[in-house]
């Protein structure tokens, strides 16, 4: 005979605020509250002594809490990737959001207007039919949206080639009462992940270049770039200092992640470019050694549909330390398991119920498989915030 809903037990939360960081159900998504608002502090401070607007990347962390506290530092606004991402920011108070993409269809279309009516929204361009679909869902709600064309300055994925192109997609925009041309948005993703720090400097150098020149070639023209966005937590110092972007958009730099782990970063290249400090890894998977029947590994309960591994697969983290732990790997990656050997210089595997925290491989995709973010300081749990836009991808 079947139970009654009733009668099955509810699923306690992962955490609640007060208990020990070490009593966390597993596998759950934990942020260090110390290391993550020095994060905060570190960017709003290089961008305001750089005189640049910051408009973090809400894509990376996707949740409304953290937008918040990034415009309480100083940030102007957020970006969202996709239009059902920006909601839940929209409904918790995030008034001026730009939509960093290009979006296809009236659907699309028509909830973006009718989110224009609630705040200052904007979003990008490459082709003059979305412009079209646009201002007639505009129309249709009486909004208005401000409008970015956006440049290809190299990563060869969205964006028109030239400013030719973009003036044709200007003079379009002009024509509809219901959108303000705002600028450019001019993003390189690739440059982001290159290792060297000279290698970032000169790929962003030449990509700046690129859409400064756009720039000037359009407001020669009669359109004024008010805007000039883009940069990322791999480039943003020298984003700031290229005097082309009007705003930068790093999104990742409130976690990092093993990715940007790899990224070389120093006080001073050696050739009298400065940069920010490194990043703190802020942001953790917490798991669990569930068994060690296996002789020479242990097996942590969080696998594939704990995290992503596009980027690689995720480190140890030694938490009384507050770094990598190079004596332990983690190997493998199934459905539900992780495997974790011992490397070379002989560390000791952990024991049967040990909580193992993991540093994602890529926090973006890894914060998508989350319900909600566990903030812990000093040992204890402090707050769970939700993950309010996972799986809004519409």
């Amino acid at each position: 005979m079947p139970l009654t809903p009733a009668a099955l037990p509810a699923l306690a939360p992962a955490a609640t605020p007060g208990q020990p960081e070490t009593t966390i159900d597993t596998p759950s998504l934990v942020l260090d509250l110390d290391a993550f608002e020095r994060n905060l502090d570190r960017m709003q401070q290089a961008a305001d002594r750089a005189g640049v607007n910051l408009r973090p990347h809400a894509k990376a962390h996707k949740t409304p809490a953290i937008a918040l506290a990034q415009i309480a530092r100083g940030a102007v606004g957020i970006c969202c990737q996709k239009v059902s991402e920006a909601l839940p920011f929209l409904r918790a108070g995030v008034r001026d959001i730009h939509i960093s993409n290009e979006i296809a269809g009236p659907a699309k279309a028509s909830l973006l207007a009718r989110m224009a009516v609630q705040g200052k929204l904007s979003v990008c361009v490459d082709d003059a039919s979305q412009i079209d679909v646009l201002a007639a869902a505009l129309e249709n709600h009486g909004s208005t949206l401000s409008v970015l064309v956006e440049l290809d300055i190299g990563q060869g994925r969205c964006g028109v080639g030239d400013a030719d192109e973009a003036l044709r997609l200007v003079e379009s925009i002009q024509r509809h009462p219901s959108m303000r041309f705002a600028g450019l948005q001019a993003y390189h993703g690739g440059i982001q992940h290159l290792r060297s720090q000279l290698e970032r400097r000169d790929a962003a150098a030449r990509s700046a270049e690129r859409a400064g020149e756009a720039a000037a070639r359009l407001e020669a023209a009669g359109a004024r770039c008010d805007i000039i966005t883009g940069g990322g937590s791999g480039s943003f110092a020298f984003d700031l200092t290229s005097g082309v972007f009007t705003e930068i958009q790093p999104g990742s730099y409130v976690f990092m992640d093993v990715d940007y782990g790899r990224n070389e970063v120093a006080e001073d290249s050696g050739d009298g470019v400065q940069v920010c400090p490194r990043f703190e890894h802020s942001l953790f998977i917490a798991s669990t050694v569930m068994s060690t029947a296996a002789s020479g590994q242990v097996v942590v309960d969080a696998g594939l549909k704990s995290m992503a591994v596009d980027s690689g697969l995720p480190w140890v983290w030694n938490r009384p330390a507050g770094e990598v732990d190079a004596s332990l790997q983690y190997i493998a990656a199934n459905d539900e398991h992780g495997l974790i050997r011992a490397s070379g210089d002989g560390g000791a595997l952990p024991a049967l119920g040990t909580p193992v925290w993991l540093v994602p491989g890529h926090c973006d995709p890894t914060l998508n498989l989350y319900d909600e973010l566990i903030g812990v300081r000093g040992g204890a749990v402090e707050v769970l915030w939700p993950v309010a836009a996972r799986g809004l991808s519409r």
